[in-house]
């Protein structure tokens, strides 16, 4: 029987006073099967001293946006969610608020699109790093077994059917997405190993102040951080199939608000052509409308992808025909967090992924 498809759809977004959380409220607050419905805005259970705020005090660029004014966020209720008949959550928390609050989501009937790291990774020894602690592990054990790993062009189908998508990390979405076509097309010399460079602005470490991202800092500077350690390495290694020894990841960043470029060095398996790298890449995203791949030799550049909500791709390769560098760029508020969060919610609704961003 074909799944039925619904009109509209009742949301709800939780912790959305982050910069991830500001860009999704713009997104939902415009997106057009959600006009008649805007969604439900909730704090964190630690913010506002349990008092609710105006939606355009916490976000002064939705002003003017249909229903932002009239909209407050309000302390986090389980049952003011059922009241309000929510259908899909969208947790924009820390990670371990978010995996103590998808379990009783579902529980209540819930679907939830966690933007955090909370359900990302299947490998205990990849999630380690985010140090989290589960009141009831064998529910969390068979939630995380369930969970979907939000990348559309990977896992489209999946997410249609999921309760619990877990929203990719930016910088993994940036590398995943420019490598995926090359390694399941068999191309790469993994014994000669990937090198990944990415370079993002300040906004990707989040809203709080931190001593990194302080303008006396990040401005007139670009600096490596996390080497060898970087919190989304787990994902590309789980999603690509690689080990550690196949790859290497180093962020850095830039003195801008946002948006990341990677360069990542591969060496072909055997002497390839532009042809059939551009083909290996225009046949793998020709159903992916939020991924545009350049003609070569031309290369994305962060001006091209800040404040939309699509991944460029471009690679040149090297008169040898071994050497091959390809360049991802993307805006690491929405294609890395808020319009793949959008993406997701369309696919489970039964709608066209690019529904709202186009």
């Amino acid at each position: 029987m074909p799944k039925q498809i619904a009109n509209t759809l009742r949301t709800a977004v939780a912790g959305v006073s982050g910069y991830a959380g500001g860009e999704l409220a713009r997104l939902l607050l415009t997106h057009p099967r959600l006009l008649v419905t805007p969604p439900l805005f909730l704090g964190r259970m630690d913010e506002a001293g349990g008092l609710s705020v105006a939606l355009t005090s916490l976000h002064p660029q939705l002003s003017s946006l249909l229903n932002a004014d009239n909209l407050s966020v309000s302390p986090f209720d389980w049952d003011q969610l059922q009241r309000e008949g929510i259908e899909l959550l969208f947790l924009a928390t820390p990670h371990e608020q978010a995996r103590e609050w998808a379990p009783i989501a579902l529980a209540h009937g819930i679907k939830v699109v966690d933007l955090s790291a909370a359900w990302r990774l299947q490998e205990s020894s990849n999630r380690a790093i985010y140090k989290l602690e589960d009141s009831d592990p064998a529910t969390a054990a068979l939630l995380q077994a369930e969970a979907i790993y939000g990348s559309p062009e990977l896992h489209g189908p999946a997410i249609a059917d999921a309760r619990l998508v877990a929203n990719p990390g930016c910088y993994a979405t940036s590398i995943i997405l420019a490598l995926a076509p090359l390694l399941r097309a068999n191309l790469v010399d993994l014994d000669y190993g990937i090198v990944c460079d990415s370079k993002s602005g300040v906004s990707g470490a989040g809203k709080g102040p931190t001593a990194t991202n302080q303008f006396m800092y990040a401005a007139d500077n670009l600096s490596a951080y996390a080497v060898f350690g970087h919190r989304h390495m787990g994902e590309m290694l789980e999603q690509l199939d690689l080990t550690n020894d196949q790859i290497q990841f180093t962020p850095h960043l830039l003195p801008i608000p946002r948006g990341i470029l990677s360069t990542i060095y591969v060496r072909l398996n055997e002497v390839g052509s532009i042809k059939r790298i551009q083909d290996c890449f225009d046949e793998f995203y020709i159903s992916s409308p939020m991924v545009r791949v350049r003609r070569s030799p031309m290369l994305p550049q962060i001006q091209h992808v800040v404040r939309n909500n699509f991944c460029d791709l471009g690679f040149q390769l090297a008169p040898d025909g071994r050497r091959l560098i390809v360049i991802s760029c993307l805006d690491n508020l929405l294609k890395g967090a808020a319009s793949q969060a959008v993406q997701n919610m369309n696919l489970m609704a039964g709608w066209h992924e690019s529904e709202g961003l186009l």
